[in-house]
């Protein structure tokens, strides 16, 4: 082990042991060790070992752990550290401008233990409130993340849409007029993609000719059927090559799973409707079935509903009346509540449901109650100058450790609804999450069910629920059960939808928006919805602003609250 090798693990000591808040002065004494053995020019390994206590910045506990890691090469103390620090937390050091000291107010104070994480609470505002803190650290923080980020394997589907739609018109523009797509799990709108895949009309050597040889991308493997590339942003992108003759056949193979090409093979004529084919749409002719849309090609489950059911009318953006469940200034979001109602009605929207958190959520700047007063005058001044367009007033109230909400019964009666979200504590056992999620649907004031799962794709798995069980107990108590539209969200996931449809439980894609940008994440939603096959009459966010009132009153008369 080199002297450089045992400086980076005193270094790493040092600030593992600020981050867990342990006695400055040892983390300094290993600080300075690191620093010491930086500048020498003789190799800790070829210096006698009672020579070495004698070396500036060393003491007695610096020197036995050199010893240990001359001898072993292992360091227990730093092994011991790194083993009760969450790995996203160790991930945070290689961010640049986040210091020990800051990186323990993340974790102790926000509860953040991934990167995934630390970028939801920047695009939340969430490090503005904490001491320390500023607009610019947030920005150079959030910058820094998505830098390092960028080099995974995997990545969610708005991360990656940009460069798709880059990529398929430049291939459109090279290969023109030869057919060209999208396929593969981009096409079936997964929430998480692995690699951007395509099909073109063109054998592999002309890709290659055309594409390999710009150094946009690295080759990774190839074969008669497909092309595998490295693109320069670290995203795998697969080419299925084939003619003009064979495109539909293989756009159909490509774009759904193994799964739903089984259980379309074993219907009757299923296998032979793939030959002498000009479009997809012949494919499902030729097979007697109902056009498949891509997004619903996933399970066998998909394709025998259809098949017996017809295809569901799925629900698009335009279907979008307003919007659900967003925060202002007034808690931890970016615009004020004037700004964020004028420009939800100046893109179309007939509502603005304002849903700012509750005062347990002190990382959030939650609304205790005398804030609560003041920020429902302003509504009421606002929905005189903005009508007909109207602000709903609403609150994200916390759902506590016992299930219970944040706020005592004459307060939440004050709101037109509630939105229940858990966002502390999140670390539960299955009994335990049921327990508290069901108390919190039983509430009569919970309207929705926010973020059911509390997930984070690709950096916070949700707790573990009995989904079926969620969904009977909301239908049972009219709540509403939310999806998050939030890309790094899509909770509930689409793959419950179905049920959820079927039993007749009622959807809300809301885009949990902390600023005016964040409307734009209700595209997400509906992506998710689409896989699920929600349809518009079962989306609350698809009610009209009259809908919406009547909706309120007759719950509230139903619960006995008004």
């Amino acid at each position: 082990m080199d002297n450089h090798v045992i400086a980076d693990q005193f270094t790493l000591l040092a600030k593992l042991m600020d981050v867990h808040g342990e006695n400055s002065f040892k983390a300094k004494s290993y600080a300075n060790a690191a620093f010491q053995i930086d500048k020498l020019t003789v190799p800790l390994s070829e210096t006698p070992r009672d020579a070495i206590f004698k070396i500036k910045g060393i003491g007695d506990s610096t020197g036995k752990s050199i010893i240990e890691m001359l001898d072993t090469g292992r360091f227990k103390m730093l092994e011991d550290y790194i083993d009760k620090t969450p790995a996203g937390v160790l991930d945070m050091m290689k961010i640049k401008g986040l210091g020990p000291k800051k990186i323990a107010t993340i974790w102790k104070e926000l509860e953040i233990e991934s990167l995934g994480e630390l970028l939801y609470a920047c695009n939340e505002n969430r490090l503005l409130l904490l001491k320390g803190f500023g607009e610019k650290t947030q920005a150079s923080t959030k910058q820094s993340i998505e830098f390092f980020l960028s080099n995974r394997e995997r990545h969610l589907y708005a991360e990656i849409e940009p460069l798709a739609m880059d990529l398929l018109n430049k291939f459109e523009e090279t290969f023109s007029p030869k057919s060209v797509s999208l396929t593969g799990a981009y096409r079936r709108q997964q929430p998480v993609i692995d690699e951007i895949e395509f099909v073109i009309a063109v054998p592999v050597q002309t890709i290659k000719d055309q594409w390999v040889q710009t150094g946009i991308f690295t080759e990774l493997e190839t074969t008669p059927q497909y092309l595998l590339l490295q693109h320069e942003q670290q995203v795998k992108v697969k080419i299925y090559t084939t003619n003009e003759e064979d495109f539909a056949n293989t756009l159909f193979v490509t774009s759904a799973t193994e799964a739903f090409l089984d259980a379309f093979y074993g219907i009757d004529g299923g296998e032979s409707a793939l030959s002498n084919v000009s479009s997809e749409t012949e494919i499902f002719e030729k097979a007697r079935l109902p056009y498949i849309e891509p997004c619903l090609r996933e399970t066998a489950d998909q394709l025998n509903r259809i098949a017996s059911k017809g295809a569901p009318k799925l629900i698009h953006t335009s279907d979008i009346k307003g919007i659900i469940h967003s925060h202002s200034q007034w808690s931890d979001g970016l615009n004020s509540l004037q700004n964020m109602a004028e420009a939800a009605r100046a893109e179309g929207f007939e509502y603005l449901v304002i849903s700012d958190h509750s005062k347990s959520a002190f990382y959030a700047n939650g609304l205790q109650p005398e804030r609560i007063t003041a920020q429902h005058q302003e509504i009421e001044a606002l929905n005189q100058q903005l009508a007909p367009f109207k602000i709903f007033k609403s609150i994200e109230a916390d759902i506590l450790n016992d299930g219970s909400l944040d706020y005592p019964d004459e307060i939440l009666a004050s709101f037109d609804l509630a939105i229940a979200s858990v966002h502390t504590n999140l670390k539960m056992s299955e009994t335990k999450a049921m327990e508290r999620l069901l108390k919190a649907i039983q509430n009569p004031y919970t309207t929705i069910l926010g973020h059911l799962t509390g997930r984070l794709l690709l950096s916070r798995n949700g707790y573990p629920l009995d989904h079926s069980a969620i969904i009977d107990a909301c239908i049972e108590n009219n709540v509403i059960i939310e999806l998050n539209a939030h890309p790094r969200r899509l909770d509930i996931d689409w793959s419950y939808l179905a049920e959820a449809v079927e039993k007749g439980a009622m959807i809300s894609i809301d885009p949990d928006a902390h600023s005016i940008e964040g409307y734009k994440d209700i595209r997400y939603g509906v992506l998710a919805a689409q896989k699920g096959g929600l349809p518009a009459s079962q989306n609350f966010s698809s009610f009209n602003r009259e809908a919406i009132e009547s909706y309120i009153q007759e719950r509230k008369q139903k619960k006995g609250i008004i």
